[in-house]
């Protein structure tokens, strides 16, 4: 005898609120955010059009040389101690050294975008490289409001993978 049940997927999705932002350096910084966009794996495209041998044109899409990296834009409740932070104090850096060609990878980092279950186990990983902050903002402020101060913070990356 068949079921009449249809098949049901085998395992719980991906609940998208369940992630936090680790930052590689000399020690791991965790933080909270309230969320992230731009997570992009984008091949690059190279359009050909040509005539072909009965005189009609061809329109052909390849495979170009680069994977695209996107810049990642992460929200979070801005920190009370900007000092304090190590975005912060990350982004201070480069902008009042600057970055120098002789020390390329001296401010650029590698982290993580971590996912995780209703149980609070690891279910995914965005693993991006030689990143670094290239603009924070902040939302809007208004006396009529309740909300907590937030912050947009732009990660220009260089590559990004997901892995898990």
């Amino acid at each position: 005898m068949t079921s009449s049940i249809p098949d049901l997927i085998a395992n719980d999705p991906i609940v998208a609120r369940n992630f936090y932002l680790e930052i590689q350096g000399d020690t791991k910084d965790k933080l909270l955010l309230q969320s992230v966009s731009g997570i992009e794996i984008e091949l690059d495209v190279v359009p050909l059009q040509q005539n072909g041998k009965d005189g009609r044109q061809q329109h052909i899409k390849t495979l170009g040389g680069v994977l695209k990296a996107p810049d990642i834009t992460l929200t979070r409740v801005a920190p009370l101690d900007a000092a304090a932070d190590p975005v912060w104090k990350w982004f201070d850096l480069i902008r009042t050294k600057g970055m120098k060609a002789a020390s390329r990878n001296e401010y650029r980092r590698n982290g993580s975008i971590i996912l995780y279950d209703s149980s609070y186990t690891e279910v995914g990983r965005y693993n991006w490289y030689n990143g670094w902050p290239s603009k924070i903002a902040v939302d809007q402020m208004s006396t009529d409001s309740n909300e907590p101060m937030k912050e947009t913070i732009t990660l220009v990356i260089e590559r990004i993978e997901r892995i898990k």
